[in-house]
């Protein structure tokens, strides 16, 4: 484990006045905890993490930093896979915990507006509570926060119908790395009047500025959803369902997952399986049915797929608490496989490019981890797989991930021979940092590291993400 910084007692002073009595930590059990996310790559190595409680605050906090010198990595849910929110060099942790307060909602327009510590299931439920919807949805919902997902733009698993986090923000307040406040878009839908600043900063993962206030936009609330389960007999199968079913009814959900996926989440309990055939792979898919020729479509679809033997066994829902069931199917993965300290990839292609692409990864994960069990699952329906390798019992996490990273060139050369993208939506942070050339072309990266010296010219804020400069 790495020592932590020290700030002198006159730094620790000066940041005591910024944000109050008892909002500053130091003690080790902290710095570990705020100074690091999900991955296991990285030790965490803070200074010390500060709780600010408005955006005056942290801006403060960044002209501190600025003037002492000291890097800042911002902290939300810290539910990250890509090492983005590690602070590993000693840097000040800014967590958001403390800004998390919904603001103003607008009815009219559609739209509320949060700091960036709301966290997603709060504003989810919010949203209810004004008979509206936020679509943005994933496993993690009950502890990542907003500003976090807006800086990684989160995907999950309603992106075939509702897109990604960026569709779903009108506006955002960051204080940059200079420590200016901007206030950029101001929730309008229509504005014509230069560079979309707010873009950059939607996916930027804190290394421009830090957000602390979003203008987010609802949506109507689905009506009458409804789950199919499918088990299918090879990827082949996958494409052919996704495209009867895509074109007679509008899916808000279609995902992929194998039986290794299957059994790591009935092994955890409290789901059962939803058939009795054992199938590879499984496909679960999603959509609104509030009238019944909706349904009568797709059980003529299903049956469809049955005469074409893509699907060998299958169940619909017949009531919420089975909607509620057969998504945990999907959405328990992750959390099941977490103790095989998984090795993750995120990978995406374009849709048409999905059933070569797959082919190629597997040959190549075949060939290279006989004698790993690979866990496939993923938001197939947009181009987007998530290749999980879980680490044997008899290999220590660094010869693990040694052996792992060995075998990304491979699968990232794939990725890059069908144009596509080494994070779909987990972000690029430190894991992903060295094949940051594989997706974007040496000339986007100049630029990209050309506007991170405009808002952040003394290189203070999330040292270490997506390039080095």
């Amino acid at each position: 484990m790495n020592t932590a910084v020290q700030l002198s007692s006159d730094l620790l002073h000066e940041l005591t006045n910024i944000v109050g009595e008892n909002r500053i930590k130091t003690d080790t059990t902290s710095l570990q905890s705020w100074g690091s996310d999900y991955t296991k790559h990285f030790e965490p190595n803070p200074s010390v993490i500060v709780f600010p409680s408005s955006t005056e605050q942290v801006q403060a906090l960044v002209q501190f930093a600025n003037q002492h010198h000291i890097a800042i990595t911002p902290s939300g849910g810290r539910t990250g896979l890509s090492a983005g929110a590690v602070a590993s060099q000693g840097e000040i942790v800014l967590s958001l915990d403390k800004m998390n307060q919904i603001l103003d909602f607008y009815p009219a327009d559609r739209m509320v507006r949060i700091q960036a510590g709301v966290v997603t299931e709060q504003l989810q439920r919010y949203a209810e509570e004004q008979d509206m919807y936020y679509p943005v949805d994933f496993a993690s919902a009950g502890s990542s926060q907003m500003g976090g997902n807006i800086a990684t733009n989160a995907g999950g698993i309603k992106v075939i119908k509702y897109g990604m986090t960026r569709n779903w923000v009108l506006g955002l307040t960051v204080v940059t790395g200079k420590g200016d406040i901007l206030h950029i878009n101001k929730g309008m839908i229509k504005n014509a009047t230069g560079y979309a600043l707010q873009h950059l900063f939607i996916g930027g993962e804190g290394t421009l500025g830090i957000i602390t206030e979003a203008e987010i936009k609802l949506e109507r609330k689905p009506h009458d959803l409804q789950v199919m389960v499918l088990g299918v007999p090879d990827f082949d199968a996958v494409m052919p369902i996704l495209h009867a079913f895509q074109s007679k009814i509008d899916l808000t959900a279609f995902e992929f997952f194998g039986e290794l996926a299957m059994q790591k989440v009935l092994d955890h309990g409290h789901v059962q399986r939803p058939f009795d055939t054992e199938c590879p792979y499984y496909v679960l898919l999603e959509f609104e049915a509030p009238y019944e020729p909706i349904m009568d479509q797709a059980m003529e679809i299903f049956e469809h797929c049955m005469e074409q033997e893509w699907v060998l066994d299958g169940v619909l829902s017949q009531s919420l608490e089975q909607v509620e069931s057969l998504w945990r199917l999907r959405e328990d993965i992750s959390e099941s496989i977490a103790p095989y300290t998984p090795y993750k990839n995120d990978i995406s292609v374009l849709i048409t490019h999905v059933p070569a692409f797959i082919k190629e990864i597997e040959e190549i994960v075949q060939s290279n981890y006989p004698d790993f069990e690979i866990c496939w699952f993923g938001h197939i329906g947009d181009g987007n797989l998530h290749l999980n390798i879980l680490k044997p019992h008899d290999l220590s996490k660094e010869e693990f991930f040694a052996k792992c990273q060995v075998v990304n060139e491979h699968v990232f050369n794939t990725v890059k021979k069908y144009n596509g993208s080494i994070s779909a939506e987990h972000g690029v942070g430190m894991t992903k940092k060295p094949y940051l050339h594989i997706t974007r072309s040496a000339e986007e990266i100049e630029y990209m590291k050309a506007l991170k010296q405009i808002f952040d010219p003394n290189l203070i804020m999330n040292p270490g993400k997506l390039f080095d400069i």
